[in-house]
């Protein structure tokens, strides 16, 4: 259904297969993820359980089509940092700049926001400008440089540590 608008909504279970297609593009092809070996089916199906609670997961539908997905997860597990979260962004590389990430990071700040967490992290391979570029559209701030902290492909790889904080619905 071309022209259709894009549209997001929270993931489910018979999602496993599009976001597993578009997460294992990336881990075999690019730098974008530090995971080295692709994810099975029933990995890819328990991530979408893990996220179906307070650290939801989203997938962005083109025509019925998911052609991305973005989520939400603790960012440590100590207590104290119960109130901060970390994003996730991928999109199917046939559907990049059409405004896919940017809707998806947009729905995600927001349900971060309703379900009162104070900080959003992002966690971006240096040299993934698109990346950096949506989460600074987005409000993000470079707080810092992790350097030399993954290696994948033979090659060191830096970390961009970008933060947005958020206003929750009645505080202020």
């Amino acid at each position: 259904m071309p022209g259709a608008p894009l549209t997001v909504r929270l993931a489910r279970p018979d999602d496993a297969e599009p976001t597993r297609r578009i997460y294992n593009r990336e881990v075999t092809g690019s730098t974008v993820t530090f995971d080295l070996r692709p994810r099975t089916l029933e990995e890819q199906r328990r991530w979408i359980e893990e996220h179906s609670g307070a650290h939801p997961a989203l997938v962005a539908l083109d025509g019925g089509e998911v052609v991305g997905f973005a989520s939400l997860s603790p960012y440590r597990s100590r207590p104290a940092y119960s109130t901060t979260v970390e994003d996730s962004v991928y999109v199917d590389v046939d559907h990049r700049g059409r405004g896919v990430g940017r809707l998806l990071l947009s729905e995600a700040l927001d349900l971060a926001a309703t379900s009162g967490f104070h900080a959003v992290m992002a966690r971006i391979v240096g040299t993934h400008e698109a990346s950096i570029g949506l989460h600074r559209a987005c409000g993000f701030e470079l707080v810092g440089i992790e350097r030399e902290v993954g290696r994948k492909f033979g090659r060191w790889l830096d970390v961009a540590l970008m933060q947005r904080l958020l206003v929750s619905p009645g505080s202020s």
